[in-house]
């Protein structure tokens, strides 16, 4: 086995962007146990740079975002008590790109299929090709669902859409999901890496705290939480205020010049 054979989760920077590639080709990008444990620390790592702006994932190769789970490992991560390990795995995951506060982009081709989909849909938005196929398949399986993966499909759904999800396990072409509400756009293969870094790009160029800002607010109202620390989001609009991006993007208004914000 070469070390291009290795099943691995790999990253780099190109200007603002931040990448995270799951890399399992011969298994249709599948994540086994290693890189579920090692995602959160991916992204942490990709938050805290200050020069990425945008963070995208996607899958290696064409043929896939990602398979989910590799189920090759289910007999030993997926009975007794490792099971609730391994779930706890995954749960951290999703949650890692959920509480990211750089914005997140879900680059999807091919097949996206269970954690897969799960982990495109922790992203902030999704933008898919025209051949990419999605599926939540625990009721085929006999899988427990754990209620906490719920979460980042019902900010995006309502309960109806994730029931027939869930219910049936089907396959959905990318027009299906994009006429539930689950992705933002669709489009042709050899146009999504692009359009992908174009709209990462825009947002990069945008106040980084002014993000920060919306993004938690709109994360928090979304969970329909009665009991959101008002407060705290008040401080982070406080924050935008009193920066010099705010200065900044007054003064390039005021010039017609497009400003040029350092987050801070």
């Amino acid at each position: 086995m070469t070390d291009l054979d290795m099943p691995s989760l790999s990253t780099r920077i190109e200007g603002q962007i931040g990448w995270v590639v799951f890399n399992s080709l011969k298994k249709l990008n599948s994540l086994n146990e290693a890189m579920w444990r090692d995602l959160p620390k991916v992204i942490r790592e990709l938050d805290e740079n200050r020069d990425v702006r945008a963070i995208i994932f996607r899958g290696a190769g064409e043929k896939a975002f990602s398979a989910g789970a590799d189920i090759s490992e289910f007999d030993r991560v997926r009975e007794g008590d490792a099971a609730k390990h391994y779930n706890q795995l995954n749960t951290a995951a999703f949650k890692a790109i959920q509480d990211c506060q750089t914005p997140t982009i879900a680059m999807i081709h091919g097949f996206c299929l269970g954690g897969g989909f799960l982990l495109a849909l922790s992203a902030d938005l999704r933008l898919a090709s025209k051949n990419a196929q999605f599926s939540i398949p625990p009721a085929k399986l006999g899988l427990g669902f754990d209620v906490r993966w719920l979460s980042p499909l019902l900010k995006i759904v309502p309960p109806h859409i994730a029931k027939e999800l869930l219910f049936t396990a089907d396959r959905f072409s990318a027009e299906d999901c994009m006429s539930k509400g689950l992705l933002n756009s669709i489009h042709e293969a050899e146009d999504l890496e692009e359009n992908t870094k174009t709209l990462a790009h825009k947002i990069g160029g945008n106040a980084p705290l002014t993000l920060k800002n919306v993004k938690t607010a709109i994360d928090a109202l979304a969970t329909n939480d009665h009991h959101i620390d008002f407060a705290a989001h008040d401080a982070l609009a406080q924050i935008c205020y009193n920066s010099k991006d705010y200065e900044e993007g007054r003064l390039a208004f005021a010039e017609r010049r497009a400003p040029q914000f350092k987050g801070e």
